[in-house]
């Protein structure tokens, strides 16, 4: 396989927007292929905050998957900060989407061995090998924002769901990504630590493309545009 040249990666993260064309996603059955997604597009500028709304089984998480590059289009291009990731090696792609890519589960995913900032610094530590003082430094800063500097050296047994949450948002801002994907971030979350969750989404991704799926329509209301998946296909809601 051929390594893409190195100018194709951008400078900085944050640079360059997401464009997506005539994406589909089809899975091969005994009968007839499965086709989850059909045909979507879609344009985003950093700063652009977009809420994917629809019922289940209609593509939502499968094309947050693709845009994540944990999932490889049957069709159709993404670019995302200048760079089309389904054209790197494995290994530029797993660097690609470390540095570039940020994420935020329904389920938070901490590793419950490491204490909140560690868990924070793992994409500096999966991407590079070894975390630098800087990186420790932009860890508890990010840790500050989301309102945790005192739980830093807690481990997620020790934390609410909603604390654990904000640590997840830490560390998918690590990096400083181009792209954030936030997968029903406030679903396992009351009303009111839901609502903290959003702003903080909000708030932290003023230069980051953010995308959400999301069923909660108070959480879709807030983002600049809003989408409806249904059938495969994406319309604006």
């Amino acid at each position: 396989m051929t390594t893409a040249a190195p100018a194709q990666t951008p400078s900085t993260p944050a640079t360059g927007g997401l464009a997506v064309s005539e994406l589909t996603k089809a899975y091969p059955t005994p009968r007839e292929p499965l086709v989850v997604l059909k045909g979507v597009s879609l344009t985003l500028s950093p700063g652009q905050r977009l809420a994917v709304v629809g019922p289940s089984g209609s593509g939502k998480s499968t094309l947050l998957n693709i845009l994540g590059t944990l999932d490889t289009p049957t069709s159709g291009r993404v670019r995302l900060a200048g760079v089309d990731p389904f054209a790197l090696s494995a290994d530029d792609l797993a660097r690609f989407r470390s540095r570039s890519i940020g994420f935020v589960f329904q389920d938070h995913h901490l590793l419950p061995q490491c204490t909140a900032l560690e868990n924070v610094l793992l994409p500096k530590l999966a991407q590079e090998g070894k975390t630098s003082m800087a990186d420790a430094e932009r860890a508890s800063d990010l840790l500050e924002k989301v309102g945790l500097s005192d739980r830093a050296t807690h481990l997620p047994a020790e934390l609410s769901g909603g604390e654990r949450q904000r640590v997840a948002i830490a560390r998918s801002m690590i990096n400083q990504p181009a792209l954030l994907l936030a997968d029903e971030p406030t679903g396992n979350l009351d009303s009111k630590t839901a609502t903290a969750i959003a702003d903080l989404l909000l708030s932290l991704s003023r230069e980051t493309i953010l995308i959400a799926v999301t069923h909660s329509a108070q959480l879709a209301d807030r983002f600049d545009r809003k989408m409806q998946m249904q059938d495969g296909e994406l319309h604006d809601a």
